[in-house]
């Protein structure tokens, strides 16, 4: 068999076992990498005997760096600056000093549980500082947290997998190559990052200027920016290693400062404005499927058993150590503050799954290093590869069930259509504090609800399976907004039927279909009635309804169940003095009765309480009662 006959069948077979792979993760709801991986190793080698990576020669690093540029410059123009808001002060402190303890805490662990020198657990810590998009972002895709949360985990896996990237090659120039001219790794890391930097930049710039300047042809502008998108990513990551090898910046492994670059050139673009930003982001996810589907199968199918029996009962050390004492010590560290709930640290803190950036960072120092220093180039490989793999099939896999345990899933509000009604209801639940998504089927109008900075799920609502990857099994609240009352219908009974969901609103444009919704058990919300009921409130009863006008714009009236220690049992009287001055207990309900509150009564647990008063006092009140940090 010719060497180009043998390449053919191993990319075929690569991507038919990845299709498969991610076709069954997601029907199973787990993150895809899992199965990549686990891919990986059966048809590699050591398996099957299917894939061997040995095929594609020299060429291999330079596959997969360009394949890990697409896959960050992904990962980065995901990243939203509105979301970063929500975190901000964390966030740093997670890539920067977390970044610097994760380094130290790993290289002690390597070098006392695995008796390496120094220089090597240092490469490995720098190595596994990173926590990449690659394996946080499927994660994220199948387990709904807050966006607080979500965002803080992906933030840190993009620029940590810039960091790792640099930080280890020049570890490995410096501390085990032994390069000329004695620079210090800080001087090393921050010539080659700033490079990278600003030739993503400037590849940025270009970009937006080519879109939003120049006339592209009208049949084919669509195609052409997911093109020049594209060109940009690889291009930047090229340009950027090029200029740093003319500078004489780069070593002999390269200089990294490509993944510096892509992933500041997919921040920009990612949080500009772009025409037929739809059409590039919906082409740029297919393509990373494609090469995140390559790129970890092929990596995987080097991995061989004995790089991981040569660790010995060390192996196991070093990972429990890292997941379970320096991932969580540096988490907890970096999110002190009232930013994030307890439960939201500790989930935070069991979810640190490696990627690729380490695999194939890894595998490039091992082919250096084993022609001088064997034993070291299967330490490496062995201990960097058995942290992915646990991390990964542990973490990755367990993802959603540790979110459940540790009851981090919000209890969101799903509001089907994203027109008039839908976008106002949104808006009026994000202000109390709700964590809402919307689910709209217009491409312009998902467009649209971005760029006002909602959470939007793009699909057809009235679709079991577009409800079910929005998180409709764990939502509080289902509203049907649409403009159709066929399609309201079908969304409500999905979401009682099905989903099992608790309140279940639907908005009825023709009276007569009323009936239907309320057979159902779905609360109606009539347009005519509505709008009739509201000038009626004008007509009959001004004082309550300017009072309520005002309400909306500086007070707030809530519903919370109590399910916190420090409100049951107290009376009505003590838990009006623990609450603010700007907030009063309007109604007590227990057992679907309700009664206005006398000083006397005592709060039990399951009790649902009103309260009246300014916005941040009835918040205030809302988690004193509830601590289980979902509203």
């Amino acid at each position: 068999m010719s060497a180009a006959t043998e390449i053919v069948g191993i990319v075929v077979t690569i991507m038919g076992v990845g299709v498969a792979a991610q076709v069954l993760a997601d029907r199973l709801r787990i993150p895809s990498v899992l199965f990549l991986i686990l891919a990986g190793v059966v048809v590699g080698p050591e398996g099957l005997g299917l894939v061997d990576p040995a095929v594609f020669g020299d060429a291999l690093p330079a596959i997969v760096g360009l394949s890990v540029a697409i896959i960050v410059f992904e990962g980065a123009f995901h990243l939203h600056v509105d979301r970063l808001r929500e975190a901000p002060r964390e966030t740093l402190r997670l890539v920067t000093v977390g970044a610097l303890l994760s380094l130290v805490g790993t290289a002690v662990v390597v070098r006392f549980a695995l008796g390496t020198s120094w220089a090597l657990a240092l490469l490995v810590g720098a190595l596994l500082v990173a926590t990449g998009p690659t394996v946080i972002t499927p994660i994220m895709d199948v387990v709904p947290v807050r966006d607080r949360v979500a965002s803080a985990l992906e933030t840190e896996g993009v620029v940590n997998d810039v960091t790792a990237a640099i930080l280890a090659l020049v570890t490995f120039e410096y501390l085990l190559l032994g390069s000329s001219g004695l620079p210090t790794l800080v001087g090393m890391f921050a010539t080659r990052l700033a490079l990278g930097v600003a030739v993503g930049c400037l590849v940025a710039a270009v970009v937006w200027y080519l879109l939003n300047d120049v006339g592209l042809s009208v049949e084919n502008a669509p195609q052409n920016a997911r093109l020049i998108v594209l060109i940009a990513a690889l291009g930047a990551y090229g340009v950027a290693e090029i200029l740093a090898a003319e500078l004489g910046v780069a070593g002999e492994l390269g200089s990294e400062s490509g993944i510096a670059a892509v992933a500041a050139a997919g921040f920009l673009l990612g949080n500009v404005s772009l025409p037929y930003r739809e059409q590039i982001e919906q082409f740029k996810g297919d393509l990373t499927l494609v090469v995140l589907t390559f790129v970890f199968i092929t990596l995987a199918s080097l991995l061989t058993l004995d790089d991981l029996l040569a660790l010995g009962v060390g192996g196991i050390v070093a990972v429990v150590a890292i997941t379970a004492v320096v991932r969580p010590a540096l988490v907890m560290l970096c999110t002190v503050g009232d930013r994030f709930a307890f439960a939201e640290r500790l989930y935070m803190s069991a979810i640190g799954p490696r990627g690729i950036i380490p695999a194939s960072v890894a595998t490039l120092f091992a082919l250096e290093l084993r022609p001088a220093n064997p034993q070291a180039a299967t330490t490496l490989v062995g201990a960097v590869f058995l942290v992915i793999l646990v991390t990964v099939v542990f973490q990755g896999g367990l993802a959603r069930h540790i979110a459940q345990g540790l009851n981090v899933i919000p209890m969101r509000a799903i509001v089907v259509g994203g027109g008039r009604v839908g976008r106002a209801l949104g808006e009026r639940l994000e202000d109390r504090g709700e964590e809402v998504l919307l689910i709209e089927a217009d491409g312009d109008v998902v467009e649209s609800l971005r760029q006002d900075g909602f959470s939007v799920h793009d699909g057809d609502g009235s679709d079991r399976d577009v409800l079910d990857h929005a998180g409709a099994d764990s939502a509080k609240v289902i509203a049907a907004a649409t403009g159709d009352d066929d399609v309201n219908l079908l969304v409500g009974q999905l979401a009682k039927n099905t989903f099992g969901v608790d309140t279940v609103v639907a908005r009825v444009n023709e009276p007569d279909n009323v009936e239907a919704f309320e057979n159902l058990d779905i609360e109606v919300i009539s347009t005519g009635m509505s709008v009739a009921w509201s000038m009626d409130n004008v007509i009959e009863r001004p004082g309550i309804a300017r009072w309520m006008t005002e309400q909306d714009r500086e007070g707030d009236v809530q519903e919370v169940e109590v399910t916190s220690d420090r409100a049951v049992g107290q009376s009505v009287a003590e838990l009006r003095a623990a609450l603010p001055n700007d907030c009063h207990l309007a109604l007590v309900t227990r057992g679907g009765d309700n009664r206005l509150p006398e000083p006397e009564d005592v709060v039990e647990r399951g009790d649902h309480l009103t309260f009246i008063g300014g916005k941040a006092a009835v918040r205030e009140a809302q988690d004193y009662c509830d601590d289980t940090g979902v509203l």
